[in-house]
């Protein structure tokens, strides 16, 4: 089973060449927010606690070592080849939080959220803000894909899911600037290729994250920041 809802599939998606503009302003954005995090306290996760799992405030989590690598300080260990993709959907709602979506995935007959990692949009959670979730804490299975293959992507890839309805409006700068970071990291910790970067629609039967997701601007700084 899967948290995600399944939607009629997108179409006139796929991987449209990326400008030099595109890239720049990808760059930038992400450059920017570096610096502001690298001004915050480092993350004690002590303060942030949500459920099972743990927050990493907004901005905060930009300063590299003390920041986005605090998703791997894991109680499990992880393992060498433990993951092998990253698959990203949207919440398919305007709000929401790491409380909402654990109800919602209880709701299906789930043993609670789905999702590895949620990052925030302002309503629910705050903007740009990872929740890390019990589930990647303990490095146990997902239930966040859907599709014919669904349960070889729940058992090993990463689900990220993004607060937000994508076919609806855009994601908010914060959002996108952390997805890429935190999906940059989880690349390069855990070996994992550029082409096991996944959007839900493309392993299943729904628009998620939807076609205000900015695929060409991310799959462009994909690996930028290693």
């Amino acid at each position: 089973m899967s948290n995600a809802r399944t939607r009629r599939t997108r179409t006139g998606g796929g991987n449209r060449p990326v400008s030099s503009r595109t890239r720049i302003v990808w760059g930038s954005l992400v450059a920017s927010m570096t610096v502001v995090g690298g001004l915050l306290l480092a993350l004690d996760r002590r303060e942030s606690p949500i459920g099972d799992g743990f927050a990493l405030p907004p901005l905060a989590a930009m300063a590299g070592a003390g920041g986005i690598e605090s998703v791997f300080n894991t109680p499990e260990p992880m393992t060498a080849g433990r993951w092998q993709a990253i698959v990203i959907h949207d919440s398919g709602t305007a709000s929401g939080s790491p409380d909402t979506l654990d109800e919602q995935a209880r709701s299906m007959g789930l043993r609670g959220l789905g999702y590895h990692f949620v990052i925030g949009n302002g309503s629910g959670l705050r903007d740009g803000q990872i929740h890390v979730g019990a589930r990647w804490l303990k490095q146990s299975a997902g239930a966040h894909a859907a599709g014919a293959k669904a349960d070889w992507y729940n058992r090993n890839a990463i689900g990220i899911c993004i607060v937000g309805n994508g076919e609806r409006r855009p994601f908010t700068e914060a959002q996108t600037a952390r997805l890429m970071q935190l999906v940059d990291a989880l690349m390069r910790e855990c070996k994992i290729p550029a082409d096991r970067v996944y959007l839900h629609s493309q392993i299943a039967d729904t628009p998620s994250p939807g076609r205000f997701f900015p695929e060409a601007g991310f799959r462009g700084q994909l690996g930028s920041g290693r």
